[in-house]
């Protein structure tokens, strides 16, 4: 057994393990990564730039069917599959070959592979060959997606997200099981390539989106082309040759039965934290079996301990984790003399057309407690002026500001290039604007942003009012 004494020791190689670990050897301390799986991180591999590469495919497709609104009319469309999924390959090893290109830079005696467990709070184990005794550890260990039990064992069609990106042609039927953005992007971008897909919902959710009015939009403009079936349950499945029988039950009770050549899980991730001898670490765990950290410093408890990235399940986008690691890395590199990071104003993106995105406080959030200390303000993108000139006029814009101070606290959104979007109202948060100063930003004419500047107008107007009665204020209640 090959025995190592280090100052730190970061598990995983992820996003977040990567900028740990630059972080920590920042602070001058001796610092291993230690990996059980390929180099890589899962943004590059299976995550959102595979995903981008679909997804581009199938705006190409859609962008020649759609050109005859403008009087343009192309000639026979044919997408090959084999050419779609053979880019989608091609450029996935490209991202995946920059992130091994930074690997490769890491100093071998830094670098530990195997799979790595908790001995006690000061000692891991790696597989049978090394043991560390390590002063501080940063948990990076990432996420693996989530296969319910009614779908687990039933054959080579039930797959999950990680596996499309290896398809080397483009099926011709896929089940997706989940609403959430990783399913509603495959699901869209498979359906705009010709596959025919059917998309369920547990419950009535659309992506991340918590504000009643903008996931009532969503659900009727995205439904309006995806055949997207909410409150249905999946009761069975069954491989049958080189199909699945699906059998799913929608909220009347009524039973369904069909053949998809593929079954695509997209239920979420699970943080791997259940393999790593967490319990020999004396952490407190949360009801999920996750170590309670601070999410200011990424520390568990009083520990030498420090989580970050997918594996806290705090906030599982990568420029979050590449901020938790740093965080992390730095305080695991500083302990004890443990310090707050900087935490960004939280924004995440769906890229289904129209596009999705959330960004400050969302509106469950703004509405815990019962309180209602918030205006909203809100614009259509359906007679919007460039939005119209695009024809990509779907779509609700709502936006949210504290009455009193004026603060803009966050919007909820589903429209065209609501990427861009989405970038300036965060910024205006983070930089804790009033709605007032963010009126007197420029607007150009004619551009998307105009009807950013409408909902603000109409949210300011809200605030002029000031706090209403309580019978008066912004509905907290749930439902599409």
């Amino acid at each position: 057994m090959n025995k190592l004494t280090v100052d730190v020791a970061v598990i995983g190689t992820g996003t977040a393990g990567l900028s740990a670990y630059r972080a920590a050897r920042a602070q001058g301390k001796r610092t291993v990564l230690i990996e059980s799986g390929p180099y890589g991180t899962t943004c590059a591999r299976v995550g959102c730039m595979p995903s981008k590469l679909l997804i581009a495919a199938s705006e190409a497709a859609h962008m020649v069917h759609a050109a005859a609104g403008f009087g343009v009319h192309a000639g026979q469309v044919r997408i090959d599959g084999q050419e779609v999924m053979a880019r989608v390959r091609r450029e996935r090893d490209r991202f995946v070959g920059f992130v091994l290109e930074g690997v490769d830079n890491i100093p071998d005696q830094d670098k530990i592979i195997g799979h790595a467990r908790f001995l006690g709070p000061h000692l891991l184990q790696v597989d049978d060959h090394t043991s560390i005794d390590v002063s501080r550890v940063v948990i990076a260990t990432g996420s693996r997606p989530y296969l319910p039990e009614e779908l687990r064992g039933v054959g080579p069609g039930v797959i999950v997200s990680d596996q499309v990106f290896d398809w080397t042609d483009l099926p011709e039927s896929v089940a997706v099981i989940g609403t959430g953005v990783i399913g509603l992007e495959l699901g869209q971008a498979l359906h705009r390539l010709g596959v025919r897909v059917s998309i369920f919902a547990r419950g009535g959710s659309v992506a991340q989106i918590s504000d009643p009015e903008v996931l009532h939009v969503a659900a009727r403009v995205l439904g309006s082309e995806l055949d997207l079936r909410f409150q249905h349950k999946v009761v069975s499945a069954r491989q049958d040759g080189a199909e699945v029988l699906l059998t799913t039950r929608d909220g009347a009770g009524a039973e369904r039965s069909e053949r998809f050549q593929y079954v695509l899980v997209s239920a979420g991730r699970t943080p791997n934290v259940d393999n790593i001898g967490i319990e020999t670490t004396g952490l407190e765990l949360d009801a999920k079996g996750i170590p309670v950290f601070d999410p200011l410093t990424m520390q568990c408890g009083t520990s030498a301990i420090f989580i970050a990235g997918d594996a806290n399940n705090e906030r599982p986008l990568l420029p979050e984790a590449a901020d938790h690691g740093k965080i992390a890395g730095d305080n695991a590199g500083r302990y004890p003399n443990v310090h707050p990071g900087l935490r960004r104003t939280p924004l995440a993106i769906a890229f289904t057309e129209p596009q999705v995105a959330t960004l400050g406080a969302s509106y469950r959030e703004l509405c815990t407690g019962g309180s209602h200390k918030f205006a909203v303000g809100k614009a259509s993108f359906e007679n919007q002026g460039r939005s119209r000139v695009m024809l990509q006029n779907h779509g609700l814009l709502r936006v949210y500001g504290e009455y009193g101070s004026g603060l803009f606290l966050g919007a909820e959104m589903i429209g065209p290039r609501a990427e861009n979007l989405s970038h300036t109202l965060a910024w205006a948060c983070q930089a804790r604007m009033t709605v007032a100063q963010m009126l007197e930003m420029p607007f150009y004419h004619p551009v998307i942003e105009e009807g950013m500047r409408t909902a603000l107008r109409d949210l300011a107007a809200e605030l002029e009012k000031g706090a209403p009665a309580q019978s008066k204020a912004p509905d907290c209640t749930p439902g599409v």
